[in-house]
Parts: structure tokens; sequence; C-alpha cells
């Protein structure tokens, strides 16, 4: 359901409200609903009338008029409440108008910075109560649990709001509610009784989110509650500027939510092959010298990798779409010896513009008119990288049309079609800025100032750097961009990352819940530095950060430039082959991973997954962010302290989990004191999946295209199992068309069959595979009798053929 409020515009209000534009999905805005005709009912308890809409099998919406609430509930007069907004009457909408008297100060100051407001206070509050709820998720950017802790209520210590405003945050702190580089104004709810359910308030002004913990009123209990013997989690919600585009999602089940939030916003693109494989970066590599010794020496010790990544001194003088000619004399040629081993490069593409005459990008964007102006109308200038600096006003589609056309390859002079791009610094980040950003008075296209639009600034930003690699392309390659900030809809736009995190154990444990609560509102291509940004880890961190990081969505290591050079080989041979182990698990499950992505831009279910998602019903996973699941099969538990002699294990449900590593068997249902061994974490296949592999090690992902599969089956207390694998050209567009093999495969009753999930149509593009099954691993046989499970034999050609295993 979506509930739009703006002031009336018969009333002549001074200026038209932001409303935030590319986000919502055509798909969705096109949609043609046919509703039943309003009816009203009066409300049980005498108090006024009730104007009810009928929103899908088994729901209502209902609007009671006064006192005001906006609410979802289960069809009939008496059905269950499951969302409600302004339930506890906290409902505040401040209107645009004229200054009551001329001395009225409507400025505001935040150490030398002046806000002028010239449109005065207009901000917007109401409370969303989620019924039958145990906790709330998601609204990210937090470095906090994934389960969010109440902010005001008895018992709760002093702690501001959960703050939505992106930032350029150095060396944030975890365990905080403090704002980081992106927002998404969206909360899941979750508890035993009814499942999930959902809100997501599109707008892009600074936000602030009370979780109430229970009692939080009891002293001064508003009117409008009713008596309810339903138990909910109340929570407030505080917007600068802006209007009400709230939505509202009923799941009932946490995957649906995902999916009804994504069929608003956009399902996550699916990225290319290469960019779900092993990166590595470094602010900086130096030159081009530097480079190729650091590629050289991945082959050396045959540990593989995928991309190698170029921060902002490769450029000359901080000037984007240009090389510092001294120390990369020959782009095009470095990135072809890479490209020759199937390996790519990422370069660094900012937001702020160095303000140099002589500089193309300056130039143009000067004289055309294309940046953001400062309240006086003047291109705003501020300081970042380059010095002073301005930057592109981005809400512009022009303005990102045009920025499209710089990566074209006659354009970016030295780049090849294995180039891809990062933006960060894109919150905006101004070094003389208000918090380390824009003045909020700035001005944008259409006259919007930048209060109104701030956390979708990146955002905007990333859109348009991704088109301009798809129009570089001519439509045929899959963009990557990764971005630090964003909003939501950046799902349809590349990878995000945590951010500049430190060295710490604290930072490698609140990664977990991080990017888990980045899967759960849409964006599930995101990972953390491995390693931490900042700082220098000792050796034991920075290989537990490997072996975790191995299961983050997007795989990368990134260091700052001040501390030491951490290329796996650096640390001694042991712990050289402890981080090759982790790296080649990786690429050992890239069938895997892949099958994952395509899934999440298939429904919108997240690759990383918190353990609820998956055992919904289970309480005992409802706080539990120490582990995960990849995707339905894999759990994942973290060590997060140093020295560990024992690690703590949760494995959910009634069916067995099986050691990755070695096999052994565990029962579900219990919680397990293990062992913490230095050459792994603890990683669980669950019973009844299957799992596909490529177990021969290649120097890149792009090397193993060819390479045959093992399906890992960890068979039930039925001796059965499925699972599924996903296979396209790994690159481009074409599986939109149908270029595809999508297979399901089932063992059942000692026979392992093959069916297939892509559907049958014509005149559709085809894609074929030549590799095949060549090893089948079987978890879970009974020791005795000795069956015909104990040996196996493939009667199985291509991959990509309907058949039958016979295992005997």
């Amino acid at each position: 359901m979506r509930v739009k409020i703006d002031e009336d515009q018969s009333l002549g209000p001074r200026k038209k409200r932001f409303e935030v534009p590319d986000v919502i999905v055509s798909e969705f805005l096109e949609k043609k609903l046919w509703l039943q005709r309003m009816k009203e009912e009066k409300n049980e308890d005498g108090s006024g009338t009730l104007s009810v809409v009928y929103l899908s099998d088994g729901f209502e919406g209902v609007i009671r008029r006064d006192p005001f609430e906006v609410f979802v509930r289960e069809s009939g007069k008496k059905g269950k409440k499951v969302l409600s907004l302004n339930l506890n009457g906290l409902f505040d909408f401040e209107q645009l108008r004229d200054k009551k008297e001329e001395n009225e100060d409507w400025e505001e100051r935040f150490r030398s910075h002046t806000d002028s407001r010239p449109y005065g206070p207009q901000s917007i509050s109401f409370d969303v109560s989620f019924y039958d709820a145990d906790f709330v998720y998601g609204i990210p950017e937090h470095a906090t649990s994934l389960a969010l802790k109440p902010t005001k209520g008895p018992g709760v210590e002093d702690s501001e709001p959960y703050r939505l405003f992106n930032l350029d945050v150095f060396e944030y702190i975890h365990d905080s509610p403090f704002g980081l580089y992106g927002s998404i104004p969206f909360m899941i709810s979750h508890g035993k009784s009814r499942g999930s359910s959902g809100f997501f308030w599109l707008n892009a002004a600074e936000m602030q989110i009370d979780v109430l913990g229970p009692g939080w009123n009891d002293e001064f209990s508003s009117v409008l509650m009713l008596p309810s013997d339903q138990k909910r989690v109340d929570t407030l919600w505080m917007s600068e500027a802006g209007v009400v585009d709230a939505f509202f999602f009923v799941g009932p089940g946490p995957k649906d939510v995902v999916k009804q939030y994504t069929s608003v916003t956009g399902a996550p693109a699916l990225p290319q092959l290469f960019a779900v494989a092993y990166h590595q970066c470094r602010w900086n590599y130096r030159d081009e010298e530097d480079v190729y010794n650091v590629d050289a020496k991945f082959d050396e010790h045959d540990i593989p990798y995928d991309v190698l990544w170029l921060d902002i001194e490769h450029t000359d003088g901080k000037r984007y779409f240009t090389w510092d000619k001294s120390l990369f004399p020959n782009p095009e040629e470095m990135q072809k010896k890479l490209a020759a081993k199937g390996r790519h490069m990422v370069t660094i593409v900012d937001p702020h513009i160095k303000r140099d005459d002589s500089y193309f990008i300056h130039k143009e964007a000067s004289q055309k008119g294309y940046y953001v102006k400062d309240a006086t109308g003047k291109d705003f200038d501020g300081w970042c990288w380059p010095g002073s600096s301005s930057y592109l006003d981005m809400v512009n589609p022009e303005i990102r049309s045009w920025w499209a056309d710089k990566f074209s390859y006659d354009k970016y002079v030295g780049s090849t079609p294995s180039l891809y791009i990062w933006n960060d610094m894109n919150e905006p980040s101004v070094f003389n800025g208000p918090e380390v950003s824009m003045p909020r008075d700035a001005l944008h296209y259409g006259n919007v100032e930048h209060r109104e639009l701030h956390n979708a600034y990146g955002y905007y930003f990333h859109m348009a750097t991704a088109d301009g690699l798809v129009k570089r392309g001519e439509g045929n390659d899959r963009p990557f961009v990764l971005s630090r900030a964003f909003f939501p809809g950046s799902q349809r736009y590349g990878a995000v990352w945590t951010g500049d995190n430190s060295a710490e154990w604290e930072h490698l444990r609140v990664s977990v819940p991080m990017i888990l609560t980045l899967g759960l509102t849409g964006i599930s291509f995101s990972g953390a530095d491995v390693g931490g940004f900042f700082g220098n880890p000792d050796t034991e961190l920075l290989v537990r950060w490997y072996q975790l990081g191995a299961y983050y969505p997007f795989f990368r290591a990134h260091a700052h430039h001040d501390t030491k050079r951490r290329e796996p080989w650096l640390f001694g041979e042991r712990n050289t082959d402890l981080i090759k182990e982790a790296i080649h698990i990786r690429y050992m499950l890239l069938p895997y991973f892949y099958t994952l992505f395509r899934e999440a831009n298939a429904s919108g279910v997240p690759v990383a997954r918190p353990l609820w998602m998956e055992f919904p019903a289970d309480e005992k996973t409802f706080s539990n962010d120490e582990a995960f699941m990849v995707g339905n099969s894999l759990l994942v538990q973290g060590i997060y302290t140093q020295r560990a002699k024992h690690v703590s294990v949760y494995l959910p449900g009634d069916q067995s989990w099986y050691d990755m590593k070695t096999g052994t068997a565990y029962k579900g249902g219990a919680t397990y004191k293990l062992d913490a061994s230095d050459d792994s974490i603890p990683a669980f296949q669950r019973a009844g999946t299957i799992i596909p592999r490529k177990d021969r090690f290649r120097r890149s992902s792009t090397q193993m295209e060819n390479d045959p599969y093992t399906l890992v089956i960890a068979l039930n207390s039925s001796k059965a199992a499925e699972g599924e694998l996903y296979i396209d050209d790994g690159k481009s567009f074409q599986f939109q068309k149908g270029a595809y093999i999508h297979r399901r495969f089932t063992f059942s009753d000692g026979k392992l069959t093959s069916s297939n999930l892509a559907p049958v149509t014509t005149g559709h593009s085809k894609f074929a595979s030549g590799c095949t099954v060549e090893r089948i691993i079987l978890l879970g046989l009974s020791p005795e009798p000795k069956d015909r499970l104990r040996r196996t034999r493939i009667q199985y050609g291509n991959i990509d053929r309907p058949g039958l295993f016979r295992v005997r």
C-alpha cells in the first residue's frame, strides 16, 4: 500500500515540495490496478468512520479520519493490524509559510557555517507501529547490531536516534546509531507469531528514526490508542523536508517483504562473473611497475585474483578521466596485459571536479552551467582532494547523460573494455563544508535545495556512471561500478561497500550485521574492506578477515596509503597459505555465488541472509548476527576475538549440518562449542541441499570458464537433496533474452536428476556450455548396510542437456 501526503497546492504554498524522482521503477508506476470501491464502516469503539479498501488477498488498507491513522489489517472488521501510521498521534507536518515577523530568524549556524533556510522549517514526523513484531531491522547505514536496539524508553541509556544522513565519516566507531555513507529509509519487522512486514519512506532529506522501547509512552498514553492484545514495536520517523511517500509491505515472510520492496525500487543488477571474484585494492598502487609486480606475485604464489584497483593517485593531479603520465605512461598496454590473464582493472572517479580551466571536464561543465549552485546562484566551490572543486548536478537527467558520455574510449583516453569504475566521496564529501558535506541551502536542478535531496546525490552519480559504462559497451556489457554512498534503488547500478573501517576486531565483527542489513534493504552486492582500511591489522586479524570476507557478496581487500603493505604473501609462508586457502574457497564456490546473484536479480532475495530469513520461526536466530547464511545452503560463523580457542555455533532447524571442511555431521537445533583452528572459520552445508563448485584453481575466474563442476550433495534424513545451478556468458545482457542455463538437481531414491528451470520459449537467444559434471560428493551416507550408494558413476554429458545421474 502506498500513502502520499503533501501540501494542498490549491492553497499556494511558497514552493513545491521535492518528490524524489527516478527511484520507483517504471514497471511499478505503469502497473494498472483495479481497486474495489472504497467502503465505509463504523469503528468498533464508535470513535469515527473508517474508510476501507481492498489491498490483496487477505489484507485491507484502512483510513481513520479523526483521529487520523492509516493502517493495514487482515481482512474483516476484526482483522488483526499489520502496520500502522500515526497510531500514537505523533504526526506533524510543518507547512511552508511566510515569516510571521520581519525579524523572525530562520537561519541555523553550525560552527563557521550558516544555513540560510530561505523556506523556513518544513519538517515532517510520524510514528509507525509494527504489529506482532519481536524485532525491527534495516534503515542502513549504521555500524551497529542487526536487530535495532531501542533508542528511547525505560532502561534505555542516553542514545541518539538512528540518523540517515550520508556523510564522509573518518574512522567510524562501531555500535553507534550515527549515520554513515548511505541511507535507506526502509525498516523490516519480524516476529514468531506473524512473520514479517516492512515500511519504506521515499524521502532524501536528513532523517532521524527512534525505535521506541516497551513502555516508552506508559506515562502519557495517547487517547488514540485502543485496547489491544497485539504486541508491537513502535517507531518514530522524522525528516527535515520532502513529502510523505510511504509504502507498507505486508509480507508475511521475510523473503516476501524483500521481494515486495524490490518490486518498487528495483531488483539488484546481475554482476559480471569477474566482479563476484576477489579484488585487490590499495590507496595507491604507485605506478605501472608496482602493478606488474603485484600481478606477478599473485601468480608466483598461486593465488587467484580478478581485479586490481587504482585509487586517486593514478590521475593527473586528481583530474578524473586522466592518467599521471610519469607513473602510468602506457595505461592501455597495462590493462591489456592484465586482460590477457582474464583480469580486470578498476579506477576511481569521484564527483568533485577540479576547478582548473585547462581541465576539459571542468571547462565544459562550467560553460554548460552543469554545477550545483550555492545559495547566491553561483557555481558551488568546495574543497576536496583536488583542492578547489565543483560538483555536477546529477539530479538533472541531461547532466547525467552528458556524464555518461565521458566514459567512451575516445573521451576517457587510456581506458579499455577491461576497465571499470569506483565512485567514492559521493555523499557528497566537501572537506570545508558543514559536517564535511555540501551546505543544505545549495541549489540543484529545478531550484531544489540540497537539504531536500542530500541522501540521493550519490545515487544519481552512481546511476550516471553505470549508464556510462553501458553506453561505452553499446548496451552489450554489464557495468561494474562500486559506490560508497547509496539510496533506495542503488542495487540496480552496482555494488557498495561499508566505507572506511578500521583494522580492529570490533570492525570485523560489525561487518556482518552491516552487510546483512544492506541485503535486507535490497543491496545484495556489498562487502567490507578486508583487513580494515585504517590501521595495520595483526596477522591473525588479517587472516580471520580473509576467512570471513571470502563469504561476503563483495570480496575486496583495501587499505589506506599510510598503512603498511599487506598483500597476501607478506606475512610468512604459513599465513600466505591460510590467506590463499580462504581465497581458494571463494573461487571454488563461484558457481554457487553466481547462482545466488541471479536469484537476487530475479527476486530481490539477498545473497547473504540473516539466519531468521531461512528459519523464520526459530527465535534463537532473531538477534543472531555473528553467523549468516550464504543462500539457503551455507551457514558461516565468524571468529571475532584474538587467540580464540573455541567458538560457539548455533545450527538452526531439525535437519543436520555438514562441516564444509571435514564433512562431519551435526544435528540441527543445537549450539556447539567447537575448537577454533587457525586454518578456517566454521562453515556448514545444510542437509537437503546441493551446492555446485569448481575445484580447479586458475589465475582468475575467466580462466575457469570451461572447467568441470563438482556437485556436493548433503543428504537430509530422507536421503534427499536439491539445489540449483545458473550459468550464462558472465558478462553481457543476453541473459535477459533467455541466453542462459538454469538447472535444478534433485537427489532422491538413489538417483540424481537434472531438470530445466529456464522458460521454454521460441525466438530467444540461446546459451550453451561445454562444461561437464566430473565429480559428485555425497554427504550423509549411512555406513551400514553397504548399499548401492557406495559408488558413484556419472552417466551424463554436457551441463546444458537434461539428463539423469545414476548413483550406485
